[in-house]
């Protein structure tokens, strides 16, 4: 008869002499299974059951008395939830899913269990139909649906969607907590046996907790140089060094040294060490790292492993490049970094600023920073003629691009302090340093703010980080394999306390080594909210007024809502959205209005925490999305493309928040309708020609941006949120496109209003107006120009304004 005894399929450590054994289904009432670890020298002692918390840690439920089953969310860390805030529900099969929004009677409450705070549903089994197999998630009362662990033993994964499963096999006693003889050392393979089971034993959160303060990468001081990693599962670390990279086949190799014993439970016995004694700065190095050879997290003492601190490298691939911070320096500091509500922002990538940009250059410094300084220098700069205060670069982070021609968006991330090598004129010389901080300078001198785009949700090819530690430094499933949310195959387990140390160490250098203002975050919701939080209070100790804007979505979730309780913006991707339609008149004039006042509430609980964009480097461009023309080819565009453009412009300008444009959107860049332009430098450079043949409409941009600078535009530029009657809106009639509004209709911001108007629809629009609009009104714009220049005639408010087919138009009253 075949063996009916539950089966072991997973077991890890909770701390380094505890774990916990997980088999496929409650062990019964009988004697505790037995366990052993295959490996000698070490007991298991005192099985028992792992108790309601862990149960509901790893499961989300548990059953406890006889006729009682708890759905628990712990709060504790990577919990995006704040119960003072916001209501959670459980919502399932059994209850209809989004039906449970709202309802009481799947309400979780706050609760304490073994001493943990969690939120708690308890009732009977019976209300969700066990025991059935259910699927089941918690979700906000803003319908905000909690994301899974990726990690999560009972997740259901069904395409991009996972949920968890209730399972009335599993309850509880499937989960056993054990003991061990003494600690173990984690570079070890531990093996957990049950009969003829045998599972390998991996760490859990205890692990990603251990962190140390020392101070890593190569230090150099005047007679000696400390090279230091931490690698807290290797059982090895050898550094190899060089002063003349064509002799890297002959370099010295060192062992490093744990700084405390294996076992030992602080993070510095996960640190390596050796101290030369001499100063090194100029020297090539880089890591050989040996541990466990087999299974999903297993080690490879062959490969060479770019130091996650090296502050420059000759390529992707490394070697790394000793410097002397004191050669490094400090960055421009005499820039005074804008407010964030009075931001305009350009994202731009380097090599598409400088590929054709009409200044004498070399094709190597065409290809990186020295050649966009001199373009930055130039009195014909775009970006400054354009009138953009703040310019927010693609990655210039060390990333995959095979070869130095090879062109790259830059969004697979191999070293986070290094500048990029190809950008460099001599990268082996780390020419990059210097480069970069004269580039950060130019555009400070030219009155604009630096922001990077920074990647610090996965990494590039080859992974250095990957081959350090796979299991501390990488999400995975159950089984060991890599989460894939971001799409790129190797999410950073933001979570683990060194990899959140990596990200604030790397954006406090580029602050301090480059004079960065600030920084835009690349899939920013795969780090969590509780990263982010971190990243922003030690950001601020550095730079108090430092910039920080979110990407807040990815494949696993959106975050936007939460951080609205923060200090971080965030890209405004339902504002992207809803005016590509609006424009082309499938958009109601209801909807606008939100957006106008700045996304409040839900999305930005100030104005400058949204950023308002309808184009940037992903999928087409703007005039590719709204194109009349076939294929989303946009490169020769219709007037009704060029006037739908302008007023885009006019909104996008007139909106609470901080207003972004492409680099190109204002004269209508087309990539031809190719939608992913990753590797296209031929399609993403821009055609400064092209500029000069469509000049009416980047002036008729830069006039708006000159506008919303001004004087008059601080009426758009608010910190906090004004008052509900500050605006005051009309429309043409229910449901709509055609609308006009009244800023400081209430006259809280002194005796000048603004009056805009839009309309989108093909045809000419009346929009009635109320008494509130009566008074003379001088005309500043159209949806062609801006009159400022030509002493327009006052106008006296009628019963309806009249718009002309895309019209769009912009008064005063004083």
């Amino acid at each position: 008869m075949a063996d009916s005894s539950p089966r072991l399929v997973r077991a890890w450590l909770d701390s380094l002499s505890t774990g916990v054994a997980e088999f496929d289904r409650d062990w019964g009432p009988a004697a505790a299974p037995g366990l052993k670890l295959a490996e000698g020298g070490v007991e298991v002692v005192a099985p028992a059951p792992a108790g309601a918390c862990a149960v509901g840690r790893e499961f989300g439920y548990f059953l406890g008395a006889p006729g009682e089953l708890s759905f628990i969310l712990p709060l504790e860390a990577g919990c995006a939830v704040d119960p003072a805030r916001e209501r959670v529900y459980l919502a399932g099969d059994f209850n209809g899913w989004q039906q449970a929004v709202g309802n009481p009677a799947w309400l979780l409450e706050p609760a304490e269990l073994e001493g943990t705070p969690v939120l708690r549903w308890t009732g009977d089994p019976a209300r969700v139909y066990w025991p059935t197999l259910q699927r089941f998630k918690f979700v906000t009362d803003e319908h905000l649906w909690l994301g899974l662990p990726d990690d999560a033993p009972n997740a259901a994964r069904e395409g991009g969607n996972a949920n968890r499963l209730l399972d009335a096999t599993r309850t509880g006693r499937h989960l056993w907590r054990f003991g061990l003889g003494r600690a173990v050392d984690l570079a070890e393979r531990w093996t957990l046996v049950s009969g003829a089971d045998r599972v390998q034993l991996i760490p859990e959160d205890f692990f990603y907790d251990l962190r140390t303060d020392l101070p890593l990468g190569a230090l150099t001081a005047a007679e000696d140089t400390v090279f230091r990693l931490f690698a807290p599962r290797a059982r090895s670390v050898t550094l190899c060094v060089c002063a003349d990279l064509a002799a890297q086949d002959a370099a010295h190799r060192f062992p490093l040294a744990r700084r405390t014993a294996a076992g030992d439970a602080s993070g510095d016995a996960a640190v390596w060490e050796v101290i030369l004694d001499q100063n090194m700065a100029g020297w090539y190095y880089w890591y050989l790292i040996d541990g466990v050879r087999d299974g999903s997290r297993r080690f490879d003492p062959a490969v060479r492993v770019l130091d996650p601190y090296a502050l420059a490298t000759v390529d992707r691939g490394g070697p790394g490049i000793v410097l002397d911070r004191g050669w490094i320096g400090a960055g421009d500091r005499a820039f005074a970094t804008p407010d964030w509500q009075d931001l305009v922002i350009a994202e731009a990538h380097v090599r598409d600023l400088t590929a054709n940009a009409p200044v004498p250059a070399t094709p190597e410094e065409r290809r990186g920073f020295t050649g966009l300084r001199r373009w930055v220098e130039s009195p014909d700069f775009y970006l400054h003629r354009l009138g953009v205060n703040c310019v927010e670069l693609q990655p210039v982070q060390e990333f995959d691009n095979a070869t130095p021609e090879e062109y790259h968006w830059g969004y697979m991330t191999n070293n986070f302090f290094a500048p990029e090598s190809s950008y460099a004129l001599a990268p082996a010389e780390a020419s990059g340093v210097r480069e970069l901080q004269a580039l950060v300078a130019a555009f400070h001198r030219r009155g604009m703010a630096v922001l990077l785009d920074v990647v610090y949700n996965h990494v590039g090819l080859p992974a250095h980080l990957l081959q350090i530690d796979r299991l501390y430094y990488f999400e995975q499933d159950a089984a060991g394999e890599l989460a894939n949310w971001s799409g790129c195959g190797n999410d950073l387990r933001a979570r683990a306390a060194m990899a959140r140390r990596l990200i604030i160490d790397s954006c406090t250098h580029l602050i301090e080594a480059y004079g960065v203002d600030g920084f835009r975050f690349d899939l920013a919701e795969l780090l969590g909210v509780e990263a982010l939080r971190e990243i922003e209070r030690a950001l601020k100790q550095v730079k108090p007024d430092v910039i920080l804007i979110a990407e807040p979505w990815s494949f696993r979730g959106h975050i936007a809502g939460v951080l609205r309780d923060t200090g971080w913006a965030s890209w405004n991707d339902g504002y992207r959205d809803f005016l590509r339609e609006y424009v082309v008149g499938r958009g109601p004039a209801e909807r606008l209005e939100y957006y106008l006042r700045g996304s409040p509430w839900y999305y930005a609980k100030w104005p400058a925490q949204t950023v308002n964009y309808v184009e940037s480097h992903d999928d087409r461009t703007w005039i590719d999305v709204i194109t009349e023309n076939p294929d989303h080819n946009g490169f020769v565009p219709t007037e009704n493309d060029r006037r739908r453009t302008h007023l885009m412009a006019a909104v996008l300008f007139m909106s609470l928040g901080i207003p972004m444009v492409a680099a190109g959107q204002d004269f209508l860049r087309s990539k031809q309708g190719v939608n992913n332009t990753y590797q296209r430098g031929d399609l993403n450079a821009l055609d400064y020609h092209l500029l000069e043949h469509r000049r009416g409409s980047h002036e008729y941009f830069a006039a708006w941006i000159a506008f919303r600078r001004g004087e008059r535009g601080r009426l758009l530029r608010h910190f906090t949120r004004p008052g509900e009657r500050f605006f005051e809106f009309f429309t043409a009639a229910a449901g709509a496109g055609p609308l006009a509004v009244i800023y400081n209709a209430d006259g809280s911001a002194g005796p000048v209003r603004l009056l805009f108007a839009v309309n989108p629809t093909i045809a000419p629009a009346s929009i009635p107006l109320g008494r509130s609009a009566a008074g003379s009104w001088r005309q500043l714009a159209d949806q062609e120009r801006f009159l400022s220049g030509k002493a327009p005639k006052a106008w006296k408010a009628a019963a309806a304004l009249a718009l002309p087919a895309l019209g769009c138009g912009l008064w005063v009253g004083e």
